[in-house]
């Protein structure tokens, strides 16, 4: 039968199979080559789009080249620089090496190259259309190599067909290049799309400049230092502060030997180093960089190298949260308002209408000869001009990189007290303070919850949770799964203070209660662990006792709407004094806003 002859596939049959392996969208074709001018030595880069990628994308650099006489070779399928054999894949520094992906990329599009390498006396003009050469001549260049990729998935409507809008798969490649030049920036990096500039960097070497020129000044302003190591890596980079955050995790980007990854495992200690700092369903800001030693992570799962597998993940979750944790503590974060000018992103051009006066440069055709070198000429000129002399960039640093601000005399401290004036209650909820030119609003709830917590979480940590008895014995009726998590977590809860046993059929006597959990109804918190141990299938953490404790420390605290004395007030902010974190509530809440004296002169205008 015809249906069960195997076929041998034609090379331009496989030449597409493998395209759809690396070129998913304009985005990969970006990512692809970006990288490959990276890899070439190139400290500038400039992308330029229109269509969203589909029509052209435009890359030029000023790397090394390529020699002409391996032009043909580097088209070929699996054909590549960086690596000899098999071996080499364990220990890869490069960024890219599955056949330069330019194979793949002309077998769905239409390339033109011009390159030119510094021991060739001319350039090469090299024009290839579905994996087909076109024309292969000589032609005026400059050292480095500009690639025009035409006409994405011309011969493949299929894949064509499933692509976002043009301004979506703009997005698409906007962020690819944000985050390859945040890990780049020793480069200097710029896009435009449909010939409106959308990022532009420096290449100053400065992380935190790349940060600004990227993101902007609020998170530039916003960012705590992350230097730290392990026996398996060492990690430095930034964090955002309580303000930075998210309702996705759109702002986490991870970095392994400069490459960037998506790795659950990151993520997931990340944001247990901030429990206790942020709200649930909310996530940090991070640009992490990760050096790990050879054999210990494998990029090569997936085409897109995007996705790692890290060996002894455990570890890593331990280290990295405890890292983030201690980064965040012993910080004062209080949370203060953000002028309207400081949230705007700088260089970026969202609108022509609205950027009139805004001189942009033309993208001459490809085939003028020299046109590579005056375009990047003015475009390194456009970058000295706006980026690398921007006074705010460095003042930005100068605030992020002084570390000696975190040393200066704190709100919360014992030698602060003598000075701090509590000016009285409002809607019963909030009390406000004066200290050092500023106004303090404290959540006398969220304060309460905090110092309770502490207090139990302290105890617990310290082994000094002490048993008392009950009399007359508490009885409690377990589902069939509730009293067999009991018995499986019975070490967990007598270092907690209970004491229990089986009372016959589904019902538990409960004959002693932990000692110092003042204002903690003991049975509930009984119930809620063993309740949650069932429900996660037994598979019990210390995390799980933690989470109850700061729902009881909840309920027990003072509550909104509710009146107390100036000397109820002075003694929860003296507890709060002796608390290593007080800022946020265990669920992440802030305890207390600040407002500087000459936040409120602007409010009323008395300064402008």
């Amino acid at each position: 039968m015809e249906e069960n002859i195997i076929n041998i596939l034609s090379d331009d049959t496989v030449d597409k199979i493998a395209a759809g392996e690396v070129v998913e969208r304009p985005s990969s074709v970006v990512k692809e080559l970006v990288e490959n001018s990276i890899d070439s030595g190139a400290n500038s880069v400039s992308v330029s789009i229109r269509g969203g990628g589909i029509t052209e994308i435009r890359i030029s650099d000023n790397g090394s080249g390529i020699l002409r006489s391996e032009i043909k070779k580097a088209f070929m399928p699996h054909a590549t620089s960086k690596i000899k054999e098999a071996s080499d894949l364990d220990s890869i520094h490069t960024l890219g090496f599955r056949g330069e992906a330019l194979s793949s990329i002309a077998a769905v599009s239409n390339v033109h190259m011009i390159t030119k390498a510094s021991d060739d006396d001319l350039g090469t003009d090299y024009i290839i259309e579905g994996g087909k050469e076109i024309s292969n001549g000589l032609t005026g260049a400059p050292d480095g190599t500009t690639l025009i990729v035409r006409n994405l998935f011309f011969n493949t409507p299929a894949r064509r067909k499933f692509l976002k809008s043009e301004k979506t798969e703009s997005i698409y490649i906007e962020d690819v290049l944000c985050h390859i030049a945040i890990s780049h920036p020793e480069i200097s990096f710029s896009f435009k799309s449909d010939g409106r500039d959308r990022m532009m960097t420096s290449g100053n070497s400065r992380l935190i400049d790349s940060i600004y020129q990227i993101y902007g000044r609020d998170i530039a302003s916003n960012l705590i230092p992350v230097k730290d190591k392990c026996d398996l890596f060492l990690v430095n980079g930034f964090i955002g502060n309580y303000s930075l955050v998210r309702g996705n995790r759109s702002l986490e980007s991870f970095y392994i030997n400069k490459r960037s990854v998506i790795d659950k495992t990151l993520s997931k200690a990340l944001e247990d180093g901030y429990k206790g700092f942020l709200m649930k369903r909310q996530f940090p800001f991070a640009v992490l960089f990760f050096t790990f030693p050879e054999g210990s992570v494998d990029v090569n799962v997936h085409p897109s190298k995007r996705e790692v597998r890290i060996s002894d993940t455990q570890y890593v979750m331990e280290n990295l949260t405890s890292m983030i944790h201690k980064a965040l503590s012993g910080r004062e974060d209080i949370l203060e308002p953000v002028e309207a000018e400081a949230v705007k992103k700088p260089f970026i051009i969202h609108d022509k209408k609205t950027d009139s006066n805004h001189s942009e440069i033309a993208i001459p055709e490809p085939f003028e000869k020299n046109f590579i070198s005056s375009y990047t000429e003015k475009l390194d000129e456009e970058l000295r001009d706006k980026v690398s002399h921007d006074e705010k960039v460095s003042e930005i640093a100068e605030k992020v990189y002084n570390t000696d601000s975190y040393e200066q005399l704190s709100f919360i401290s014992e030698e602060s007290r003598p000075d701090i004036n509590i000016i009285g209650q409002i809607f019963k909820t909030y009390w406000i303070i004066e200290w050092n030119k500023k106004v303090y609003i404290i959540d006398q709830h969220a304060a309460h919850e905090k110092v309770n917590y502490e207090r139990m979480i302290s105890s617990l940590h310290k082994h000094t949770m002490t048993s008392q008895e009950v009399v007359p014995p508490v009885i409690v009726s377990l589902s069939a799964k509730e009293m067999e998590s009991a018995e499986k977590i019975r070490n967990e809860m007598e270092s907690l203070g209970y004491r229990y046993e089986s009372f016959g059929g589904k019902e538990y006597m409960i004959s002693a209660m932990p000692g110092n959990l003042p204002d903690i109804d003991l049975k509930s918190l009984f119930m809620s662990i063993v309740s949650e141990a069932a429900q996660w299938n037994n598979k019990f953490t210390s995390d799980m006792i933690e989470e109850r404790i700061a729902t009881m420390s909840c309920k027990a605290s003072i509550k909104g709407n509710q009146s107390i004395s100036f000397d109820e007030a002075a003694a929860l902010f003296d507890e709060l004094l002796t608390l290593d974190e007080p800022y946020h509530c265990p669920h992440g809440r802030p305890t207390m806003i600040a407002v500087s004296r000459e936040d409120l002169d602007k409010l009323f205008r008395r300064i402008v």
